[in-house]
């Protein structure tokens, strides 16, 4: 039996070559003859760069650069010399990855570690730059990103603002005459969300609160982000909330998509096709994937959904394995999963789940793969 492995990171445990690895071995141990081969995936977020790295025979640079609340850290993205292409997520500097709950300020985050990055990758002379949307901590409408390529932000006082969320409603104007970015440049966004910029299914109503932004601030943020869309068509003449996935990465999204005319991937389809997995699918028996959590989120272009709608336009069946299930994820037995488990065999708390969770996914890996000898030993009686 042909067997593929695609697997996304269980966060906070393990990573995504680590989860492949963890199935691989259960498998094996299994059925030492099965074929087994991993392919890691992101679909956008935490990991992005390091997974794609691979896949473009790049390498890891590391480049100075800020966090979400301007401190001074070392961020990397990955970067094929030859192609001059770089590819980046922005979790590596501003992800909510970086704090713990207790530390995050949402209001004074932003997203100007992000247009750093993009910068060190054209100063290599990048030619195309993919960016993963996912896990961000900003809600600053990309705001940090502008002021990085030299665009500059006004109070009616003509005080100079920063680029953060309690300042969008502040600016009075913008300056973009220090404003630059190359149009020749390929700039594709890697992303799995399509909300847009404002309203209730928007980037402050939607996302906020996982970034620390209370319910009774919502409103404001959601009026101010519009002020601040405002003076951007003003500028740029471009309205980001026109823009499927503009309310991505708290509005990063918006400002690439219309103010840098970056095209739109769902972040899974760039990984698979860097990782030519549809090809691999040809000669593949039965797929094996997995994250953190399957829920009704995992729906909306996470890895296994990905995963699961590329293999079953093949007819190859998927199974997946989880950290745990959640509410809602039951349609992906309609997207051709014939299999959805999880590591967590017994109550425990969250902690001693991350402690044990590589030996878990081995064990429950095994434990499907002796299901599925079993059963092709009864067929071949």
């Amino acid at each position: 039996m042909n067997i593929l492995i695609a697997c996304d990171s269980f966060k906070g445990c393990m990573s995504s070559e680590q989860a492949c690895e963890c199935m691989k071995k259960g498998l094996r141990t299994a059925n030492p003859k099965w074929r087994v081969e991993t392919y890691p995936m992101a679909d956008g977020g935490e990991g992005f760069a390091q997974v794609l790295c691979g896949y473009i025979r790049g390498k890891m640079v590391e480049v100075e650069t800020v966090d979400l609340l301007g401190r001074r850290i070392k961020a990397r993205y990955a970067w094929n010399e030859e192609q001059k292409l770089a590819v980046l997520d922005v979790a590596s500097c501003i992800g909510l990855n970086l704090y713990e709950r207790a530390d995050r300020n949402p209001l004074a985050a932003s997203s100007f570690g992000v247009g750093l990055l993009m910068k060190d990758a054209l100063r290599r002379k990048c030619r195309k730059m993919i960016i993963g949307l996912g896990g961000s901590g900003s809600n600053d409408g990309g705001m940090g990103i502008l002021k990085a390529f030299g665009a500059k932000f006004y109070d009616a006082q003509r005080q100079l603002l920063a680029p953060n969320a309690y300042n969008l409603e502040r600016i009075a104007f913008i300056d973009k005459r220090g404003f630059s970015f190359d149009r020749d440049v390929e700039l594709i966004v890697a992303c799995d969300v399509k909300n847009r910029l404002l309203g209730k299914n928007g980037a402050t109503y939607t996302f906020g609160r996982q970034k620390g932004i209370f319910p009774s601030q919502m409103k404001r943020l959601d009026t101010a982000m519009a002020h601040y869309n405002q003076k951007i068509d003003q500028t740029f003449h471009v309205d980001m909330d026109a823009f499927e996935g503009s309310g991505a990465a708290g509005g990063i999204g918006g400002v690439l998509l219309g103010v840098f005319r970056a095209s739109m991937r769902p972040g899974i389809e760039v990984c698979m096709d860097y990782a030519r997995f549809p090809e691999a699918l040809d000669k593949a028996d039965l797929v094996f994937t997995g994250e953190g959590q399957t829920d009704a989120q995992t729906l909306y272009g996470k890895v296994p959904y990905g995963i699961a709608k590329v293999a079953s336009r093949r007819h190859v069946p998927v199974v997946c394995l989880s950290g745990a299930l959640g509410a809602g994820y039951e349609p992906l037995y309609k997207e051709g999963v014939i299999g959805i488990f999880s590591t967590a065999d017994r109550a425990m708390d969250f902690q001693t789940a991350l402690s044990c969770g590589k030996e878990k996914l081995e064990a429950l890996a095994f434990s499907v793969g002796k299901l599925i000898r079993g059963i092709e030993e009864i067929k071949d009686e």
